[in-house]
Parts: structure tokens; sequence; C-alpha cells
């Protein structure tokens, strides 16, 4: 793709172009904006240089006659990344005329590509860094068969229909606004009244595991960020502080510094731990506006954050009751397959290595006795703590990171918490962090590309919709619709002047699970003809009968 690049566009300089999980991509500083039609024009391209089935010929040059030969060549971005790299020798690989750095391995020749199809163009600054020139990315597949590609590419389009952003406002549950400013969420009546039901199960599932609820501040002094580390350690997403009388504050990017503080408010014993504090809390992050992405990266989102005060005795028993409780959460929402990570020391890190070395085995322990499989991943725990990361797959196999467990020696330390022991004597607490959905926003949006926006009916914005099919039956639809509210079942009454096909396909549009149909016989009988989004007709039954069916299911949560 970069010969053909380079051939079709001459002057054009190539950055960084690495295979991906997912295809691959190149970035290139190109004179002109690339379009669909360029794409067009370079996969043509492409296929010239695949039918002349030239070999790829790999040699090792010594680093300053590779960075003569890019530097004639005119590859300023190549020149350095040379220029960073170990090593006494250089790796570059040819094909015709065409010259890259590359490390390989490659095919042995351009005749051994099979099906391809460059996908999209977007934007991304060079090295990531917003203070560098944009680039142009040119998004790719390559597939050993034409069935493979096929496949795929339906996968794609299947991705597509799934976007939260495009259900987001199809189904009017969430917009964003430059006016508000970007990556800030606004929910409308619809997703609120979803997050609302996900609150409110969160709510009385963590009474039930012995959590305290917090409501905490969202800022705090300046100073507070630069005694827990976040400051040294987290600047970069950080905002700038604000001055209040005098002194710097901070709009919060976590919830554990509150947390520590009220437990830090009265004398604690031994006998009162573990100690659960949880909270819906809200937190603020500054992400570059190159990775915002709806509701899945944002700049404002509410943490299902707890933190856990325990013992060191009571580490091993506090991960494996909070690993069991992130099960039992995700597979309620409809997520039964997830992969398991456990993140170690990064080469930047707070606290002694024994402590770190206590923290991963308690992890490591949990995860042996549930035995539940997991991969190491090296050097990605936190600068204050190892931590296990469960990410889980959708109903198209994809892997979204949401849970998160972090033991932590570290921030008990800095911040000078203690409990009393049964030996009269003060003893340091363990800290352990928690977040079973990750953010409300991001959950939100994994479920809305999950379900396709078709919810199962505990968790719709919309449970049932009253469609009456004339005008003379609205009294009676109005009838029905309050006693599904007085019920607490959310319904609406579709009361406008429109044919009954038009109400239906508006509610299966909506995605409404349930249809309420109602006409001159359902109003004689105090009855409803009830149909199914999926298009099946569930029958008459009495209002009385709905009821109970509806809430029958809304209690199994399927």
């Amino acid at each position: 793709m970069a010969h053909a690049v380079k051939e079709l566009y001459p002057g054009t300089r190539l950055a960084i172009g690495p295979a991906i999980a997912d295809g691959f991509y190149y970035d290139v500083d190109c004179n002109r904006s690339l379009t669909e039609d360029d794409l067009q024009r370079i996969e043509k391209k492409m296929e010239e240089i695949i039918r002349a089935d030239r070999p790829f010929v790999r040699r090792e040059l010594p680093r300053a006659e590779a960075l003569k030969l890019f530097q004639q060549l005119g590859e300023t971005y190549k020149v350095e990344l040379i220029n960073e790299l170990d090593g006494e020798t250089v790796t570059v690989y040819e094909e015709g005329d065409f010259v890259d750095l590359c490390r390989g391995p490659h095919l042995k020749s351009t005749g051994e590509v099979r099906a391809f199809k460059l996908l999209s163009v977007a934007g991304a600054y060079w090295r990531g860094d917003e203070r560098n020139k944009m680039l142009q990315r040119i998004y790719g597949v390559s597939f050993p068969t034409e069935e493979a590609l096929r496949k795929h590419l339906e996968f794609l389009e299947e991705v597509k229909k799934r976007d939260h952003r495009r259900l987001g406002k199809e189904l009017d549950l969430f917009s964003l606004s430059d006016d508000i400013g970007a990556g800030l969420v606004l929910w409308h009546p619809r997703g609120a009244a979803v997050r609302r039901v996900i609150e409110s199960f969160w709510l009385d599932e963590h009474y039930k595991a012995g959590y305290e609820i917090l409501y905490t501040p969202h800022m705090a002094k300046l100073g507070l960020w630069e005694t827990t580390g976040h400051l040294d350690f987290y600047r970069e997403n950080m905002y700038s502080p604000m001055e209040v009388e005098g002194t710097d504050y901070e709009i919060k990017p976590m919830n554990c510094p509150f947390h520590v503080s009220v437990f830090k408010s009265s004398l604690r014993s031994y006998r009162n731990l573990p100690l659960r504090y949880a909270e819906l809390g809200t937190v603020y992050r500054y992400e570059r506006s190159g990775v915002l992405h709806g509701l899945l990266r944002v700049r404002g989102f509410t943490q299902d954050d707890a933190h856990i005060f325990c013992t060191e005795e009571q580490i091993d028993n506090e991960v494996l009751k909070v690993l069991e409780f992130t099960i039992f959460i995700l597979r309620t929402f409809g997520f039964t397959d997830y992969d398991i990570y456990l993140s170690t020391r990064p080469d930047k890190y707070v606290g002694t290595d024994e402590g770190w070395e206590k923290a991963t085995n308690a992890l490591r322990k949990a995860l042996h006795h549930r035995g539940l499989r997991h991969e190491i991943d090296p050097g990605e725990g936190v600068f204050y703590g190892p931590k296990i990361d469960i990410k889980v797959r959708d109903s198209l196999g994809r892997q979204w990171q949401c849970s998160t467990i972090q033991v932590d020696f570290n921030l008990p330390e800095r911040l000078d918490i203690s409990y009393r022991g049964p030996d009269s004597r003060d003893y340091r607490p363990i800290m352990i962090h928690r977040a079973l959905m990750g953010s409300l926003e991001r959950f939100f949006g994994v479920l809305i590309e999950h379900y396709s926006g078709a919810f199962p009916l505990w968790l719709s914005p919309v449970q049932a919709s009253i469609l009456p099919i004339a005008e003379r039956h609205i009294e009676y639809g109005r009838i029905v619709l309050n006693s599904l509210k007085e019920s607490g079942i959310r319904a609406d009454l579709d009361d406008a002047n429109e044919k009954i096909g038009y109400k239906i396909r508006k509610a299966t549009m909506l995605k409404t699970p349930y249809m309420c149909i109602i006409g001159d016989r359902e109003s004689a009988n105090n009855t409803v003809n009830l149909r199914k989004r999926t298009g099946e007709n569930a029958g008459e039954m009495s209002i009385e009968k709905l009821i109970s069916f509806l809430k029958e299911e809304i209690k199994n949560r399927r």
C-alpha cells in the first residue's frame, strides 16, 4: 500500500505502518487530502504491484548508511525513527524500486498477497502527539482468501449497524454537543431511564454485599493530588488547577483520596474491617480530542467505584469476593464471555518490592481459587499496585475493557491512615480499588452495541408502547397506560393521528420490546393484543395478565 501511495502521489512521506489486531494501517504525509475515490485508486495500483510478483528482499544496513539512504529519499519520519533505534544495524526491505524501514518478516513476494480491502482514511498526529503534524492514516485488511475477506466485511457492516453513536441518535438516548464541550455527555430521558435502572440495580446489590454508599466533591486542593502521587504519575490526564481564594484546586480524576479521607475521619478498629465504601462518582480526565469516541472515550464520566479497607490477612478473601461480585454483575447484563489479565508492576511505580509481591500474589490466588484462566500482562499495573482487568466479549466477539480490581499498599501509606489492632497498636490497612462496570458512560455504550439497541425488557427505556388503532381507542389506551405505570412498568402511549401500521413501525424502530395494540374488541373486553418487537404476536390478554407477564420477565432479567 505504501508503495502504491508513493507512486500515485509523488512527494508523499511515510511515517509508521504496523500490522494491528484487526488489519493494518499506514500514516502518510501527503500533499493532498485523500478521499474514498483515492482509496480505490490506491487499491488498483496495489493490484498492479501484486500481479508483478516482485520478491521482498531483506537487507541489513549499518546505521549511518540507513540514515543516508532515507535522507536521500526525503523520508524525514524514517530518519527520526532510525535515530531512536538501538543497535548498529538497521533492517530494510526492498520490493522493486521501493524500499522501506521494517524489521519484518515478510511474505516471499508481492504475488503472495491474496484478498485485501482499504477501509478508511482518518487523521492521526505524528507519534500521537497533538503538538506534531497531522498525518493521514489509511486503514486496511488482508486475508488469504476472498471468502475470508467477504466474511470480515460483513462483520464490519454489522459493527456499523451497532455503532452506539448512530443508535444513540436514532433511539434518542444521548448526545454530545460542541456547545457544551467535547467528551461531555448529555443523557436524554430515554438514556437516563436506562441509567437509572443500572444505578438502582448497582445500589441494591452493593447494599446486599455489605458496601456503604458515599458521595464526595468534584474537586479538591491541589496539594492532595501531590500527596497521593497522582500529580506526578497522572498529570497529563488532569486539567489545569484553578485558584480559589489564593489556594489551587484540582478537578478530580479519581475518587480514591476522598474515600480515604472518610476512613480517616474517625478512629478505626480492626473490628470495623473490612470496610467497604462505594460511590457512583463522576470524575474528569483530559483526553486528547483525537481519541475521544462517543461514550467509549469521554472527558467526564461516572465510575462505579469502590474502595475496600482491610487487614493484610483479609486480602485474599476480599479480592475473591470482589471477583465473584464482578462476574455476577457482568452476567446479569448479558456478558458471559470474557478474558482476564493479571497486570504486574510497571517500570515507574511507588512502594516496596515486597508490598508489590504480596499484592500480586493476592490477585493471583483469587484467580486460581475461582478456577479462572488468565494471562499475565507484564508491566501494565498502575503506579500504586497490580491489578486484574476483565475484558468482556460482546455478541460480535469484540473485547471491551470494563472491570478492574487493584490491590494498593501505597495510598494508605501516603495518606497516613491506620486502624487500631487487638493489641492496641496502630496498623496500616490495605486498600483494594475496584470498578465492576468501569464507567456508566462506557458501559452503556458497550451495552448499546452488544444488544444493537434492543435492550432486554428490564433495561429498556420504554418497556411497552400502547398503540390505539383509532382515535376512539385513545381513552382506553390511557387506562392501560396508567395501569402499567402504577405497576412500575415504563410505558408510553402513541396517541398520534396515524395509521396503526405506522405506529407499529415507529415502535419497532425504537426497539420497544412490547406493543399493546388496542381496537374495538380490546376496548370492549378490557384486554390488549400483545405484539413483540420481533413481529411475533403474543396474543390477547387482560391488563392484569399483561402486568403479571411483564413483571415476571423483568424480575428474571432475561
